[in-house]
């Protein structure tokens, strides 16, 4: 499956000594209610690790950490409404399950049409009545390209000439494999973007841990909708900053980027020699990779995927269009490959798997 990390390699010995190291130390009131933002301990060191490691703006105060990045929209979702936005621009590609969460508060969700320079953000200030615009702008999901310099300027033009916000999912910025990884948009105007950071493709999803960096203005709105509890574990939360500061979370996504790397690397190569007709699209980056199909293709060759027991998914799933525009996404037909998800042992014989699937499907759409 796409977007999911190698749960095999979680260090849990790494993260064990953490717990025993970051528990021992630990004051009594850690273990009582907390603040809402989040335990100062995470929210410190979170400040430091994004600033190092992204080029993001963040002083502690302005750190909120949440149940993952689902919590943390939902929140800003909240506070965005209670300021009597209607409107949040997405992307043409995406989760599903974004847009439906946008939906369920009430807020409108235009699209902002994705090409090979990623978000057309320049079309921004013809959609009326948006207050915000959810974005991947380092690496895409899950066309897996990414925001180009001029589409960064001009959605933090939009949002300073209209006071909007611009929501950036910083997913998998870690992991970017030919170069050193652009720095996150929120650089450029810390006071218009909500950074979102989560452990989620770094360690575990499991881990429930994820976090915010706010514009200043914005974090007692977000500390009212969270309800003025926090709702993470504060001892997780003290294991990951322990874990952070000690340095195992840098060797552990040291050696996960070159897990993935070299993973990548053998998809692309296996697939140039056995299925030759296809290609491989976006960015060196993240855990999934875009295979492009030939045209009209996507369904049957997901179907013949799932008879191996291979669980893709068609670019289609992925793809969202407004109604009544008269503008349609030009079609594309792809896979979206996770080859971070199986384990070593695993990974072999689906990836064997796949190239079967594609070279049997290249033959029959030379049959035709």
């Amino acid at each position: 499956m796409p977007g999911t990390p190698d749960l095999a390699e979680f260090p849990r010995t790494q993260w064990l000594a953490a717990a025993r190291r970051s528990l021992t130390a630990a004051p009594n009131e850690a273990f009582g209610y907390g603040d809402p933002r989040g335990r100062v301990e995470l929210r410190t060191v979170l400040s430091d690790y994004v600033s190092r490691a992204r080029g993001v703006y963040a002083e502690p105060e302005r750190v909120v950490t949440c149940s993952g990045f689902h919590h943390g929209l939902h929140l800003i979702a909240r506070a965005l409404r209670a300021r009597r936005v209607r409107a949040v621009a997405v992307e043409s590609y995406g989760f599903d399950m974004y847009r439906d969460l946008l939906s369920s508060v009430g807020l409108r969700i235009p699209p902002v049409y994705v090409d090979e320079h990623g978000a057309r953000t320049e079309d921004l200030a013809q959609l009326p009545g948006v207050g915000a615009v959810l974005m991947t702008p380092a690496h895409q999901y899950p066309t897996g390209v990414a925001l180009r310099a001029d589409r960064r300027a001009a959605a933090v033009d939009w949002a300073r000439a209209t006071r909007g916000l611009i929501l950036e999912d910083d997913y998998d910025g870690e992991f970017r494999y030919d170069r050193e990884p652009v720095g996150a948009l929120q650089s450029l105007d810390p006071d218009r973007v909500v950074y979102f950071g989560s452990a989620s493709k770094s360690l575990a999803p499991g881990l429930r841990l994820a976090w915010m960096v706010l514009p200043e203005e914005l974090v007692p709105e977000i500390v009212a909708a969270k309800g003025h509890v926090d709702w993470s574990s504060a001892p997780e939360q003290l294991t990951l900053a322990e874990f952070i500061a000690s340095g195992a979370y840098d060797r552990h996504v040291r050696s996960m980027r070159s897990r993935y790397r070299r993973r990548r690397d053998q998809l692309v190569a296996a697939l140039a020699q056995e299925a030759p007709d296809v290609r491989v699209a976006g960015l060196a980056a993240g855990l999934q990779a875009v295979v492009e199909l030939p045209r009209g293709s996507e369904s049957s060759v997901v179907q013949a995927a799932a008879h191996r027991g291979l669980a893709v998914s068609g670019l289609a799933e992925f793809r969202y269009e407004a109604t009544g525009t008269g503008w349609r996404l030009p079609r594309r037909d792809a896979l979206v490959v996770g080859y971070a998800a199986p384990s070593e042992s695993a990974w072999p014989g689906a990836l064997d798997a796949l190239c079967t699937v594609l070279r049997q499907g290249q033959t029959t759409q030379m049959s035709r």
